[in-house]
């Protein structure tokens, strides 16, 4: 469907920029908890949210 749209010469160069793209978003992705407080984005990761329990 989305062939007809756009034409399958921009399919096949969007289904080659995917793995680049994925790539990028995750380096981003990671940069942002580098960059903010970690602890505010993890805390709604289930795993890791209950070893760092704030002590109250």
């Amino acid at each position: 469907m989305l062939g007809k749209v756009i034409g399958p010469k921009y399919v096949q160069l969007a289904k080659t920029w995917v793995p680049t793209l994925s790539a990028w978003a995750a380096v981003g992705g990671v940069t942002l908890v580098y960059a903010t407080d970690w602890r505010v984005i993890l805390d709604y990761v289930p795993y890791i949210n209950s070893k760092f329990k704030k002590d109250e």
